[in-house]
Parts: C-alpha cells; structure tokens; sequence
C-alpha cells in the first residue's frame, strides 16, 4: 500500500495539532455576552455591570425615548437602530444596560445583550450570521463608537443597517454609543470639505452613517441641580444619612478637582463616599 505524498501528510499533521473550534454557546445561556472575534465565539456574561434605570437623573427624555424603542423591539413590533451621542460621563452606555434590564424584568429573558469591541466590527457579519440563527431577540451593543480617516470597518456596520441585501437580522437591534454625532473627528469633515472637488460627495459615504441609525438620543451636560439630583438618587439608594448640605457640599468639591459634573463622577463621588462611610458616619 503507497504511502501518502508528504504534502498530504504534513497537512494531516497540522490538523491534528490546530485546536478544534469552540463550541457554539446556547443562546439561553445568559442575557448578555461579549462577542470575541477571535475564536469567533460569544462569551457568556453572568452579571452585567450596570447602574438601575431610575437611578439614572438628568437623562429623562432620552431614558424614555430608549425604553419604548426596546420594549416595541422585544414585543416583536418594529423598532429603530439608535446611536447615543454627545458629552462623556452622561449615561450613554449605563442608559443602554440599564434599559436592556428593565426590559427583561418586565419580560424575563426577552432579549440578549451582545456587545461587540469596536475594534472588531469587521467581524460582524460573521457574528450577524450567527445571530440570525438564534429564536431569541438580541440588542447588539457598540460603545464608545466613532472611525478615522483611514478606517474601512464603517463599511461593514453601514451594510448591515441599511442598504445591504441581507441588512440587519429582524432579530437583531444596533445600539450605539459615541462622543461624536457624526462619527468622525470635525477637522476631518472640515478638511475633507475644503479639500475636495466636490466638497459635500467627499464626506457623504462616511457621514451618512450616523443618518442609518433611526434613533439618535443626545445628551448633554449637566448643571449644578441635575448633578446634586444624581447625588440625592445614589445617597437614598445606598440608605446614607448625610445631611443634604453636607453631601452636596463634599459632591461639589469633589466635582472641582474632576474640573466637570456628570453622571460619571456623581458616581465616583458616591463610590469615595461609601468607602469612607465608616470614618464620616
């Protein structure tokens, strides 16, 4: 009996050390994952780190607005793509969490959340792939999204929310977060402008982006009254006796060194505070 060619052998070789691909997760396995383009499997997130809806201040219009698009979308009705835009340390992505939660908790296990990496959104056809197989409904969660001049990986996320043949699965809602609303640097558009032939054509493939999504929610930064509203929420939810005027006090100093008032540092006030609760109380 002839041996094998080498070339067949060497091949037969390589198989048997190549690790074998990752075994599909159910789609019940948890509410929430991460997708990991490389193996190209969704991980499985036991506990999501989030904040509760109602203790999210100064976000109400777009907190409302958030919550009736993904109860409409669980129900199975139709609902828009939303990109979250604006100041950082607002709620974009708390807002996202904490909307898919709320969801679930009126309807147990309605949706997954998928979050995809922005460096890996050149993956995601081969995670919509996957996703278009699953009875479940899915929001697929982008934070802190936005592209530069050289990058390519918009083409793929354009595709899927309008224009391709496939385009979304109906399964499937895009949700997105990013400190621009055009999801490019204002130079860039400017220089493309003034640069170009034909100054409106040269930006409109990246631009129109933003325009896919049906949903754009802005957020905006707080004045001194929303910020203490955050700080009161966070201080009844914990149970904290401080005074009103002491804790406001110490929230605004401590919104001096940030050298800003957010939701974000609302929150990182309020977690200083309860690792000191022993000392001050």
């Amino acid at each position: 009996m002839p041996l094998p060619d080498p070339l067949t052998r060497i091949a037969e070789a390589l198989e048997r050390l190549a690790p074998a691909p990752p075994a599909p997760i159910p789609e019940a396995a948890a509410d929430a994952f991460v997708w990991e383009a490389t193996p190209g499997m969704l991980r499985p997130v036991p506990q999501v780190a989030r904040v509760p809806l109602a203790q999210l201040r100064g976000i109400d219009q777009a907190s409302a607005t958030l919550l009736a698009n993904t109860r409409q979308f669980a129900a199975g009705r139709p609902a828009n793509h939303a990109m979250l835009w604006g100041a950082r340390g607002m709620g974009k992505s708390s807002l996202v969490k904490a909307v898919h939660a709320a969801v679930n908790e009126e309807s147990p296990h309605a949706l997954a959340l998928v979050e995809i990496h922005r460096d890996e959104l050149a993956s995601l056809p081969t995670l919509l792939a996957r996703l278009r197989a699953w009875t479940r409904r899915a929001i697929l969660f982008c934070d802190d999204l936005s592209f530069e001049r050289e990058d390519r990986d918009y083409k793929a996320l354009k595709s899927v929310l309008d224009g391709g043949i496939e385009g979304a699965p109906p399964n499937v809602l895009f949700y997105a977060t990013s400190n621009r609303r055009h999801l490019m640097p204002r130079e860039m558009i400017e220089n493309e402008r003034s640069t170009a032939i034909h100054p409106a054509e040269a930006i409109e493939e990246k631009v129109s982006l933003s325009d896919r999504f049906g949903l754009w929610l802005g957020f905006h930064g707080c004045d001194q009254a929303t910020y203490f509203a955050m700080i009161d929420s966070y201080a009844a939810s914990f149970g904290l006796t401080i005074t009103p005027e002491t804790l406001h006090a110490q929230a605004n100093a401590w919104a001096v060194t940030r050298g800003a008032r957010s939701g974000r540092v609302a929150w990182q006030f309020m977690q200083d505070l309860l690792g000191k609760q022993d000392v001050l109380f």
